[in-house]
């Protein structure tokens, strides 16, 4: 058997225009605020926040904090599911790319891609099999092999010919803090990631995204309240320039104040001993529109989705093929 699935690779701007396709999970971050009455204030509120937060960060030679904007991409990735060449796919993965656009030089700079993370098998694992396996059980356990299909199609996306035709760097998955766990401040502080903090204990979806290929640090950014989660390979104070990493921090970081504003829009910064709350009550809110236990209710019809199209009609060929692979 063919030990790699093939991968096409579609994008879409992300802009105040943007509609999401029929294929996009519509819990998506940014599928989410193009919707209803207030769909275009929504996205035009949001993409506002973001070019004020990285010219805020990225303030050396801007003094009025104008001189850059963050374009944004949707990168939509779908895999051939079967060899036989009928034309068989599923939309496996969703992604962001940043490009920022320097108004001073007149330059686009490429950014990072990944940021965003959106995969239709990481819902069924969490809100499908996860919940079935724990149904009218007395205590929590994992599955067995829980996640191992979906790291080995991420890695194997990450080293096809599509990703590496399309992308200069490895992707940086940027996400929330749990809010189960506490967090350490420590000594270390890099200049655009800010201070970096440790947590108390590895979390389910850490071990998830190892099984990706990812390793996971946490750093809260200046003038931010709480640490972000950053999940990459390599190096990731050092493979991507201070411009790269803005542009992550600027989008991501606007996009948990929308979702998460009882962390990432409190009014007061985590200090050195910080718990996530979401049940805080001292935070802002944004001027942008919002369902979140919506979002959490179409996860589980999304999981659902993904096991009729895709898990049970291609069970066999996925289960071979993940007992084959090996990078």
């Amino acid at each position: 058997m063919n030990n790699e699935f093939k991968f096409t690779i579609n994008s879409i701007a992300f802009d105040e225009n943007y509609q999401p396709s029929d294929s996009t999970r519509i819990t998506t971050n940014f599928a989410n605020l193009a919707r209803g009455e207030s769909r275009q204030e929504n996205l035009r509120n949001a993409l506002t926040m973001i070019n004020n937060q990285f010219n805020s960060l990225a303030n050396w030679d801007n003094p009025k904090a104008d001189r850059y904007s963050v374009e944004l991409e949707i990168i939509s990735v779908d895999m051939d599911i079967d060899h036989e060449g009928n034309g068989q796919s599923f939309p496996t993965i969703e992604i962001l790319k940043t490009n920022i656009v320097d108004h001073k030089t007149k330059k686009r700079i490429e950014g990072i891609v990944g940021n965003n993370f959106s995969s239709y098998v990481r819902d069924y694992d969490f809100s499908v099999l996860l919940l079935e396996h724990n149904k009218d059980k007395p205590g929590f356990s994992i599955p067995e092999n829980f996640g191992d299909l979906h790291g080995k199609l991420f890695k194997c996306f990450v080293n096809s010919d599509a990703y590496k035709q399309n992308f200069t760097k490895l992707p940086v998955i940027c996400l929330s803090v749990s809010d189960n766990k506490t967090y350490h401040q420590t000594e270390n502080h890099h200049p655009i990631l800010g201070v970096e903090y440790l947590p108390n204990e590895s979390s389910l979806t850490e071990q998830y995204f190892k099984k990706m290929g990812l390793k996971v640090r946490y750093f809260m950014p200046p003038n931010s309240v709480a640490p972000l989660t950053f999940y990459f390979f390599g190096d990731l104070l050092n493979d991507y320039s201070n411009l790269e990493l803005i542009s992550t921090i600027s989008t991501m970081e606007t996009f948990q104040k929308i979702y998460r504003p009882e962390i990432y829009n409190a009014n007061s910064a985590a200090g050195k001993c910080y718990k996530p709350d979401l049940k805080n009550r001292d935070h802002s809110l944004t001027q942008i529109v919002y369902d979140r236990e919506e979002r959490s209710q179409l996860a589980i019809k999304q999981g659902k989705l993904a096991e009729e199209n895709f898990i049970k009609p291609y069970q066999s060929i996925l289960e071979q093929w993940s007992a084959n692979y090996a990078l």
